[in-house]
């Protein structure tokens, strides 16, 4: 069974847009800027033979603030800067909706994971998500995953400690979380 592990994008790949960006989305490659460890920690990923797949909710489309087509554009220079380090992006899928839309693909409903299991014929059960905020922690235990908290986002530890959902560890960021799972041999 091929290794994959999935990952929110905002505040675990990149610096979440949150109180500096206009609108506090990723509206445009000059915003996406990657944390500190995060290419390194996917290159590693990719050279431990995982397959890397993110999932994110990016309801600044359709909010208007930018458009299907420019967050592919992001998505692409985010997955080529990766190459370019030595990183895999396996796939990526986003929620555009707004929360009052009810989607079914919007975190921390599964939608979004249950598409990439049957698209990538890979299983999220058991695997590890990797997110910055209680809905990421929320969809990953619905779809039965190792959830992981990462710091580097919107949560901060304090706050998932009163959680009803609370995630399986706890880590500064995406490089941390790597070593760990590495050094588990999952």
């Amino acid at each position: 069974m091929k290794k994959v592990i999935f990952l929110d994008r905002d505040g675990v790949i990149n610096k979440d847009p949150g109180g500096w960006t206009e609108h506090n989305y990723v509206t445009g490659w000059e915003y996406f800027l990657f944390l500190p460890g995060s290419k390194e920690a996917i290159k590693k990923l990719t050279l431990a033979g995982y397959d890397v797949v993110v999932i994110s909710n990016q309801a600044g489309v359709a909010r208007g603030y930018y458009t299907a087509e420019k967050l592919a554009e992001i998505n692409a220079c985010m997955a080529e800067e990766i190459a370019r380090s030595g990183g895999r992006i396996k796939s990526a899928y986003y929620c555009v909706h707004r929360p009052d839309e009810n989607c079914g693909c919007r975190k921390p409903d599964t939608g979004l994971f249950k598409k990439a299991e049957r698209e990538l014929g890979v299983k999220a059960r058991g695997n590890f998500f990797v997110g910055d905020t209680e809905t990421d922690i929320e969809a990953g235990k619905k779809m039965g995953m190792k959830t992981v908290l990462v710091l580097s986002g919107k949560a901060k530890k304090e706050e998932a400690e009163c959680w009803n959902i609370k995630p399986d560890y706890i880590f500064n960021g995406l490089n941390e979380t790597v070593d760990f799972i590495l050094s588990k041999g999952d």
